[in-house]
């Protein structure tokens, strides 16, 4: 799997913009790039979120989805109110070929002059929902684990669209991020992948803190 390449890589960002009903600013609409974007520790230049309590930072600097979801998507949500097609529900990359079964906490990624690494998955917010028009939607993409992940920047530098995404290390083999989104939907899970995930050093701060508070409390109440 180390040195396994996909692409091309098409790159999306976009400003603020209100997002109906209720016209919150957002920065979920996207707008494909034909040139090179330049990608720092907090992610790509020109991009924009609308709440930086939860999205956006070092640890959310660039989210990938995965272009596959999207046909799966559209069957699962035949009521959405807009094409479901790369871009749509804010990624900054989309790639053919790659998902969450693919991939683990902490992989280390080139892209282009950058190099990137893998520290949480995407928790689906309701923007999605609003997005697409459909009320269940953020909890049916949740359900069906599409929900894409987001990268830390090592390396800053340049992204050109149509570049290739490389695998370069693996360095917590054991934490697939299918295994990470189970312990997170499960409503018990095993007290023992609650603490074995928390322990990641590569794992996004807020995930590793959720996950020791929940651990503490499933020891407390007899998991």
């Amino acid at each position: 799997m180390i040195g396994r390449t996909w692409g091309p890589v098409s790159v999306w960002l976009g400003g603020l913009r209100p997002l109906p009903p209720e016209g919150q600013m957002s920065g979920i609409f996207k707008q494909r790039q034909t040139s090179g974007v330049k990608c720092t520790v907090d992610g790509l230049l020109g991009d924009a979120q609308g709440d930086r309590r939860v999205h956006g930072g070092p640890d959310k600097a660039v989210h990938l989805y995965p272009a596959a979801h999207y046909p799966r998507l559209a069957a699962l949500l035949p009521a959405s109110n807009v094409t479901l097609a790369p871009g749509v529900l804010g990624e900054n990359l989309s790639v053919e070929g790659i998902d969450e079964a693919m991939v683990c906490i902490g992989d280390i990624f080139t892209l282009g002059g950058v190099r990137l690494q893998i520290s949480q998955p995407r928790r689906p917010c309701w923007k999605i929902s609003h997005r697409l028009g459909v009320a269940p939607a953020s909890r049916i993409v949740a359900d069906a684990g599409l929900c894409g992940w987001y990268f830390r920047v090592l390396t800053p530098g340049q992204i050109a669209p149509d570049d290739a995404l490389t695998l370069d290390d693996r360095p917590h083999p054991d934490a697939g991020l299918p295994r990470l989104w189970a312990v997170e939907q499960a409503h018990r899970p095993p007290l023992d992948d609650v603490r074995a995930l928390a322990a990641i050093p590569a794992l996004a701060h807020d995930w590793a803190q959720r996950l020791r508070q929940r651990a503490d409390w499933l020891e407390r109440h007899g998991a």
